[in-house]
Order: structure tokens, then sequence, then C-alpha cells
């Protein structure tokens, strides 16, 4: 298999955990109502006067710092930002900071390039694999990104060439020259399920070369993580970084690696992997498998790093594996996913989560407009995916906390409800199908007017840029540019806390209140 394919491989081992909970949406994602229908995967159409109530209950941990941040390959960064650690992309570094605008965002370098890189080794010849050098010159330009956006880093170190000498050197180097304090963790290698499925490399008569026999287990997995990360015995590790927890039994993980300081796993709800496979529509991002079962499943993780004491990370995630579906990855219903799956992952305990990006793919959530690498006063453009991971962000900062919420009746419509550390509370309704209606949201905490925003574009399999509040991302500045557009709505009914919102087909509404007067 080639290097190209292997790349589009990405996160294929999560069909282990998807693919159960793939079944279970096929059985209780459709309703019996009308339902408006993309491809096999049919949404609920929107009840009208569907009811919404908020408490003012706390449920799950306060959003940690750090919780939103991207993910990309060692290779992509200079197409993000060029090659001059003096003057990286203000584009591209905005769209960084929007994600973490008022905390410390985490920036992770690894994927599939993992083990394809490597920080060549003095009078030693590279591994079969390693097709990326790291530098002096990299080190500082990775440096100068992290110190610009206060992010901490996740780096992935290579583990595939199963050498001490090679990965200890990579992380000696690279802690030398970009300084411990800029550095959460070292991952060893990346998806170790798939050493034995894909090539690592081409021999010179074409045949692939595996990085680990065909019988790979997970115990031999454990031996070699173990030898590994004895050779860096003072630096925090990261791992298992893999897109199976079934696969690796992720409790016999934990118990047999002490050196252990974060736990970081991927998750894919959609899957598209080879010729053959299925193509995935967006109305299946709305699945109870692609968002509650899907959470419910990484909180059953937390609970099993929690019982070892360790934090976990979802290090990879986006809609699509495989480097994206043209039709899905592009369009705006990921962004209506995204806004719902991360205060979910954020309830279920998780302390942070990464979005995959890899440019000029389809899962390039960000994207250099000058191909193939960013050139001085390049652009950089977003998919519609990131308006959501914006407004997650916005609405929910470090130290926020999600209220418990219910809707009436309905597979047409999903809620979350936070309250911000400066007291405000936001209401997020979201109606990813074809039929727009009235909600009646009742915020007992609440009587003065609720401030209404949108999220919103051309319809869920729109590839324009959406408006978050009326607004748009500039592709020169990476800020919102345009007029803000918002409206007020008056509150009503018993007590006069309950809330009328208009919610257009495919769109979300935001409901933002002031402190209330106890916090």
């Amino acid at each position: 298999m080639t290097t190209k394919l292997r790349l589009a491989g990405r996160g294929l081992a999560l069909a282990a955990t998807a693919g159960v909970l793939a079944g279970v949406g096929a059985i209780f994602g459709v309703g019996a109502r009308a339902t408006a229908s993309t491809a096999d995967a049919p949404i609920p159409n929107l009840v009208g006067g569907t009811s919404v109530s908020v408490t003012s209950a706390p449920v799950g941990p306060r959003v940690p710092d750090g919780f939103l941040g991207i993910s990309m390959e060692y290779h992509s960064l200079e197409d993000y930002v060029g090659g001059n650690p003096r003057k990286p992309d203000p584009a591209f570094l905005q769209l960084l900071r929007n994600l973490a605008p008022t905390g410390t965002s985490v920036l992770r370098l690894g994927g599939d390039s993992t083990d394809w890189t490597w920080w060549p080794v003095p009078r030693m010849a590279p591994p079969g694999g390693a097709k990326f050098d790291l530098t002096p010159q990299y080190a500082a330009l990775l440096k100068a990104v992290a110190q610009d956006v206060h992010a901490k880093l996740l780096l992935g170190i290579n583990f595939e060439a199963d050498s001490q000498k090679v990965a200890a050197y990579e992380e000696q180097q690279l802690t030398s020259h970009i300084g411990n304090s800029l550095i959460d963790a070292f991952e060893l290698g990346n998806e170790p399920e798939l050493y034995s499925a894909y090539s690592w490399y081409k021999a010179r008569d074409g045949k692939g070369v595996y990085g680990r026999p065909r019988d790979y287990t997970p115990l031999a997995f454990l031996m070699d993580y173990a030898y590994i990360a004895s050779a860096l015995p003072k630096e925090p590790l990261a791992g298992p970084d893999s897109g199976s927890a079934q696969w690796l039994n992720l409790p016999e993980f934990l118990h047999t690696q002490p050196r252990l300081s974060l736990v970081t796993l991927h998750t894919y709800p959609l899957r598209h992997c080879g010729p053959g496979a299925a193509p995935p529509a967006e109305a299946q991002l709305f699945w109870p498998s692609s968002l509650q079962l899907l959470a419910n499943e990484v909180g059953s993780w937390v609970q099993i790093a929690s019982a070892r004491h360790l934090p976990l990370r979802i290090d990879e995630m986006n809609s699509v594996t495989c480097g994206g579906w043209p039709a899905v990855s592009g369009s705006f219903g990921p962004a209506l996913w995204a806004l719902n799956i991360l205060p979910m992952y954020a309830e279920a305990g998780t302390v942070g989560v990464n979005f995959h990006t890899t440019p000029f793919t389809w899962q390039s959530l960000l994207e250099p407009v000058s191909k193939p690498v960013f050139i001085a006063g390049g652009l950089t453009a977003v998919q519609p995916e990131y308006y959501g991971l914006l407004a997650f962000a916005k609405l929910a900062p470090p130290g926020s906390q999600m209220l418990k919420s219910s809707v009436s009746s309905g597979d047409g419509l999903f809620e979350w409800a936070d309250r911000t550390p400066s007291g405000q509370e936001n209401v997020v309704l979201t109606n990813p199908s074809s039929v727009g209606g009235n909600v009646n949201v009742s915020v007992p905490s609440q009587t003065a007017p609720a401030t209404v925003t949108m999220l919103r574009s051309n319809g869920l399999s729109s590839t324009a840029q959406p408006t978050l509040a009326g607004q748009s991302l500039s592709a020169s500045t990476g800020q919102l540019v345009g007029t803000v557009r918002s409206t007020s709505v008056k509150a009503s009914g018993n007590g006069h806390h309950t809330y009328e919102v208009r919610l257009p087909a495919a769109s979300a509404a935001i409901l933002s209140f002031g402190a209330v007067a106890s916090t």
C-alpha cells in the first residue's frame, strides 16, 4: 500500500468501536415521524412547539484550561506557517488563538507522520520509514508558534522504528530546542493497531515493508512501549494514542505503563476507508452513535483512566476517518455536529480534544490558500466545521459548567446549556433537519430578555462559509468580520421565564443571558 493511501487511512482502527456504535445508531437513530433524508441516513424533522427545559443544576466537571486544540501532521506545520520562525503566518496563528481566547491551547504534532519522522542521529542511517527530518530550524518554528498562541505541545516520537536510540535522540533534541515548559507530553507512535495492516514503507522491489509482523498483538505492543519508554526516563509520556481501546485493552495498558502522565485516544463518528467503503452522509453525524453513544464510550474511558489517577484527552478527532469524505467533510453538517459533541465530551470528563487537520485533503479543517506551502502574504481559509469549534470556544471558556437540560419530544432537536465563570448562561439549540419551527425554552433562573444569535449556512450540505452571529472569518486575518446580528426575545409564560425561539432548518440558535443574581 502506498504512503499516500496509508495517510488516508487515518482513524481506521476506530471501526472496532464505531462499527458497533453505528449498528446501535441504525436501530435507534430513525424516528417514526416524517423525516428529511440524506442518502440512507434520515434525520427526524423538527416538531414545532417542542419544549426545552434548562435547570441551574451543573453536570460534569468544569471545562478545563486547554480543552480545545488542533492536531496536525509534522510535515503540515510549514504548509501552515511557512519556514521562518520570525514570521509565522499571522492568520493561521489567529485561527489557533480563536479556539482558546482566554487560556492555554494544546497543539498536537503527530498522527501518521509520527512514525515517518525522525531527528537524524549522527552516523546512523535513517530508519526505512523515516521520510521527514526534524531540524533545529523546524524546532525553532514550532517553538515560535507555541509561544505566540500560548500553547502546550503534544509531540509524537517515532515508535515504529522500534529503536531506543532513535526515540531518545528525537526527544532529547526536541526538548533541548523547544524547552520543557512548552511541552505537555511525548506520544510514542500512532495507532499501533495499524502497524501490521499498513506498510511502513516500500522496498526497492516495490513490496511493502511493515513496521510490525502481521500477527502483532496487544501484548507485543505493551512490551514494545515499555522498551521504548525506558529510553526516555525523565519525560512525561502520553499514550496509547490509539483509535481502538478495544484492541488494546485499555485497563491492561494503563496497569503495565506506570510512566504514563496522560491517556490519549482517537474518535471519529464516521468512517470511509478504502475504495469499496459505503460513502457516509451528513445525517449520520446526528445519529445517537455519533453523539451520545460515542460520548458514553469516551466517558467509560475517562473512568478507566481516572481509576489510575490519570487525565484522558481525545488527541485526534474529526467527522470522517481516512482523510475525510468530500460530500461530508467540507459541508456545514460537521459544524453542527462539532457544536454538540464538544459539550458531551466536556461533560464526560475529558481534559481536552484535538481536531485533526491535514492541508490539501478533505480533512483540511484549516487550509492554506497558497499551494503547496504558505508564502508571505498568503491566506488561510477554514472548512465550515471550524465554525462549530469557534462557537463552542466562545460559549464555554475555561471554568464553564454544563447545565442539566432536557427536550420534551423528538429527535429533530439537540440542546445543551452552560454557565460561564462570569455567570453568563447560554442555551444552544440545534436543528439539523430540513424543516424549521418554533421552540419553547424554559430557563427558571432567567426573566430578562435573551439575546439570540445564529450559526447557519445555506443548508446542511452547503460548502459555503457559514455565519456566526452574522459574521464570517477573514482568510487574511483569521478574525470574524462583518456586522454582528442578534435579536432580543422577551420572557413569557408562567413565571415569565419561557422564551419562544424560531429555529430555521439546518441551523443552531444561541440564547445568551447575563449573569444570574445567585452567581
